[in-house]
């Protein structure tokens, strides 16, 4: 026995003597690549992997069995609405006997490298990835331990082979705008998110499908990519606020943009909601609590992250899973919203 394993651990034909000899190293090798050890050459790890996947080598540690976990894995714990992702998680997971771990993959968007070798040494009942993009090595070592994994609201386009639960962004954005065209705005600014983000895309297509249904034309100058933070909200704000026709109305793409929002009026000296009325995105607690209540849209976090939760359990069971499901968005309508001021709307043209 080696590291605390059995050579005849296997399923289906495949032993660990046979991964070793197919993979040109041995026994002990592949073993500390099953056991996430960090003390084996990048190239070797790779080419063990690949053994394991190709053969679909499958093996439950003692240890996953007497303390199951399921770990989310965030691309930065920062953002507000992380919490409500980890309360979803933690619900399911504690209704199915399993505690949850917390892992930073340490970069804005996209996974770092370190984080990997953590989740394949804890081996949990499956894994809940909260960031943009997956690359195809971390999927490859996923599943050559039977590691299943759920992306939340995937920012790029996901494999069909990629389980992931999103929620409906097109009809979001438009939902947002169509409520500030009907208090009777025209000159509309948004702040979505960053270019390379399908959800921020998705947003920015509703508003202008809304803007299209009412007759408007979308002016290229209104529209301004952020990074869903509260200072890049201020920042965006800034440079809307200060054009020679300013917008009557913002829609930020988060509601922590929509924060960032609000100081940007408040710096120029600007009544919300009576010279410029905002909207976020998200409906994180915060929001109503903000000065005024923030009019958002309502992003169903938390049962984004118990259906992602109940997806990987399903994984787990080998149960058929639809790869994609999309919950429904709402508005909610607060004190930040109201139709344009005549002083602000006098001298500008309709769309």
């Amino acid at each position: 026995m080696l590291l605390g394993m059995r050579e005849d651990e296997r399923v289906g034909r495949i032993t660990l003597a046979q991964v070793a000899q197919l993979a040109g190293v041995s026994i002990s090798t592949v073993s500390k690549v099953l056991n996430g050890r960090q003390d084996v050459a990048a190239p070797t790890r790779a080419k063990v992997e690949r053994v394991l996947d190709d053969n679909a080598y499958r093996r439950t540690t003692r240890a996953a069995r007497e303390a199951p976990l399921i770990e989310i894995v965030f691309h930065e714990l920062e953002s507000i609405w992380a919490l409500e992702l980890i309360r979803g998680v933690e619900k399911v997971a504690k209704a199915n006997g399993a505690s949850v771990v917390l892992t930073e993959s340490g970069t804005r968007r996209a996974p770092g490298p370190e984080w990997i070798e953590g989740v394949l040494q804890r081996s949990p009942r499956g894994v809940v990835l909260v960031f943009s993009a997956l690359p195809a090595e971390v999927k490859r070592r996923l599943r050559s331990r039977s590691i299943p994994f759920v992306v939340i609201d995937p920012a790029g386009d996901p494999d069909p082979d990629v389980p992931s639960v999103g929620s409906a962004n097109w009809n979001g954005g438009l939902a947002a705008t169509r409520h500030l065209v009907q208090l009777g705005h025209r000159r509309i600014g948004i702040i979505t998110g960053p270019k390379d983000m399908l959800c921020s895309l998705a947003r920015l297509d509703g508003y202008r499908s809304a803007l299209s249904m009412a007759g408007l034309v979308a002016d290229p100058e209104l529209v301004r990519y952020g990074d869903f933070h509260v200072e890049g909200g201020r920042e965006r704000a800034a440079e809307l606020l200060d054009l020679d026709d300013p917008p009557t109305a913002i829609f930020a793409g988060s509601d922590l943009q929509a924060l960032g929002v609000l100081e940007a009026a408040r710096l120029r000296d600007l009544r919300v909601p009576h010279d410029l009325s905002v909207v976020g995105y998200d409906d994180v607690p915060l929001a109503q609590w903000s000065s005024p209540a923030l009019t958002t849209v309502h992003q169903p976090l938390r049962e984004m992250a118990e259906g992602a939760t109940r997806m990987l359990l399903r994984l787990r069971s080998q149960e058929p899973v639809a790869t994609r499901l999309e919950l429904t968005t709402s508005l909610v309508v607060r004190q930040s919203t109201a139709a344009p001021s005549f002083e602000r709307v006098s001298d500008t043209p309709c769309g």
